[in-house]
């Protein structure tokens, strides 16, 4: 059996070949700071899973950013035309996310993880066929499906691969990847468009035979559903009530969250052009060393904070957060270069708080939500991000408009209310056990 290959021990938990599980046991209680590289590659489902984690990302990094372009350039739309067609796609793929959880919930793991990647193969190759409008809304629904799919198929894999203790190492290092592989894309994408219509043609093509490799790739894993999966007779209806119940508390104090994303991508570069006309170059370097921190230090910070509860350790972050936007306040009230200079600096502080939510949110969910609705969970949660993000350009610009004092303090206030909300309205999780080297 390959390294890339799973089996069930007897417990029903899936455990990657050449692992037995009672070197788990053996192991669960030495304290260590890190994993290898080796088994960091294990627990997150081996080679072929983490090839496939970074082709999707690379071809995601090619295209995704320059849909728009794409639309207005290649098939003359105007802007509001290829702007309502992306937002219709984004909400048919939110639309679409209950039905990946339940088809989840039913043990599927593998194949909801590969429809996400076929699904943006038909989007692309409708893209590349399209010569109108309604073509490129059809494009874009479907990329939109498999765009907000993703995240929720992801995390069920990563539960199904990994046990509790490898878990959240496992959901950060496959975030930091695919950080990684979305910039080197957008960077090689970046340098092509110069090149004309052309090479955004050629960027559509590259995507989808990308999408189609890594999809290739998933399908040929065989992941048993192991104690993550459908172990309905252990679990009573109440307690799965009660488990989407806290779900539902994380998914409402999510909206607040999840608002942290477009900060950096709307109101940070709104307030440094409009308030303090600043050079477009500072909002992209803020970008970059963002992406920079986070694929550097996000797994070394999930393993530092291995022995916190997950609950607390969300909870934090919405401090953090909370934080870092009223510093963001204090900075831009400083005007001009010490102003632009002192956000730069704040940005590390959000940074950190990004790193920590993210490090954690999913995690929460799987730990507290019943294995048998899993799906729904995780459904729940993406549905929250996907909802915040689409309602995000628009509010925040609305509220920089009337002023940054009311931006910056709407954004602390509401994130310290759902911090509050996570640390008194959902249980305590165990932490994690300290990491073992397997």
């Amino acid at each position: 059996m390959s390294a890339e290959q799973h089996k069930t021990d007897e417990s029903g938990r899936v455990v990657a070949s050449g692992r037995h599980p009672a070197a788990d046991a053996g192991t669960a209680e030495q304290p260590v700071t890190g994993l290898t590289l080796a088994a960091l590659l294990r627990v997150s489902g081996g080679g072929r899973y983490t090839s496939a984690l970074a082709v999707d990302a690379l071809a995601a990094g090619l295209l995704r950013p320059f849909l728009l372009l794409y639309g207005i350039s290649v098939m003359r739309l105007d802007a509001g035309t290829a702007g309502l067609a992306l937002s219709i796609g984004m909400f048919a793929g939110l639309g679409a996310v209950p039905l990946t959880g339940r088809w989840i919930d039913h043990g599927a793991r593998t194949a909801p993880v590969a429809a996400t990647l076929l699904v943006r193969v038909a989007g692309t190759a409708v893209l590349l066929a399209a010569t109108g409008p309604l073509g490129f809304t059809a494009a874009a629904v479907l990329l939109g499906i498999g765009n907000q799919c993703w995240p929720t198929a992801h995390a069920a894999m990563v539960a199904a691969l990994a046990d509790d203790r490898h878990r959240d190492a496992a959901l950060a290092a496959g975030r930091s990847l695919r950080n990684a592989g979305l910039g080197v894309g957008a960077l090689i994408a970046t340098v092509a468009v110069t090149a004309g219509t052309g090479a955004l043609q050629g960027m559509a093509v590259v995507t989808a035979l990308g999408y189609l490799v890594a999809a290739a790739l998933v399908w040929s894993m065989r992941v048993p559903v192991g104690s993550v999966g459908n172990k309905r007779q252990d679990i009573s209806d109440s307690d799965g009530r009660s488990g989407l119940g806290h779900v539902t508390v994380l998914g409402i104090a999510n909206l607040a969250y999840a608002f942290c994303y477009d900060v950096l991508e709307v109101a940070l570069p709104a307030l440094l052009l409009t308030h303090l006309h600043a050079s477009p170059s500072w909002s992209a370097g803020i970008f970059v060393g963002n992406t920079f921190m986070v694929v550097a230090t996000q797994v070394t910070v999930v393993l530092w904070l291995a022995r916190r509860s997950r609950r607390t350790v969300l909870a934090g972050s919405g401090v953090v957060l909370a934080l870092s936007y009223l510093g963001f306040w204090a900075a831009g009230s400083l005007g001009g270069h010490a102003g632009t200079a002192a956000l730069a600096a704040v940005s590390v502080l959000y940074t950190a708080g990004e790193i920590l939510y993210t490090g954690s949110g999913t995690a929460l969910v799987i730990a507290t939500a019943s294995p048998h609705l899993l799906g729904r969970a995780l459904a729940r949660w993406q549905l929250s991000t996907g909802i915040a993000r689409s309602m995000a350009p628009a509010a925040l610009t609305g509220l920089l408009e009337v002023g940054p004092g009311l931006l910056w303090g709407v954004l602390a206030g509401t994130t310290m209310l759902a911090a509050a909300a996570i640390r008194c309205g959902t249980p305590a999780d165990h932490p994690s056990t300290v990491l073992g080297r397997p």
